[in-house]
């Protein structure tokens, strides 16, 4: 069974940095694309960020260009969200998930429980 365990989210004020994990088991975990999404309340889920298997290849939703890192380290299975600068806005549920490299929550399908970033003003 597939299981992916997201860590590190938290309180934090405007302008702060955070990092968030993704823990995997129960997959070749170095064959697939790796996402980030996050869900505020009474929004859809959103795109944030990928990485391909091997690293080499990299995409970014509106939200986070400029200001969020996506990387991974294959050795360790695991899976990294670096958020700089955050804003209020911000303010959601985030979620790691495996699947095919894309933009697009459908291509995953295996998803972590999430973990909650708050970003006060």
């Amino acid at each position: 069974q597939v299981q992916l365990v997201e860590s590190g989210g938290g309180l934090v004020q405007d302008g702060d940095s955070l990092k968030l994990s993704c823990t995997a088991s129960g997959r070749a975990f170095s064959s697939y694309a790796m996402g980030w999404f996050r869900q505020a309340p009474g929004k859809e889920r959103e795109f944030v960020a990928a990485v391909s298997w091997s690293g080499t290849f990299k995409q970014y939703g509106d939200s986070a260009k400029g200001r969020f890192t996506i990387s991974r380290d294959n050795a360790k299975n695991l899976v990294y969200l670096q958020m700089n600068n955050l804003k209020p806005e911000d303010t959601a549920v985030y979620y790691c998930a495996t699947g095919t490299y894309s933009d697009s929550a459908g291509s995953y399908d295996y998803w972590g429980q999430g973990t909650q970033v708050t970003v006060s003003s």
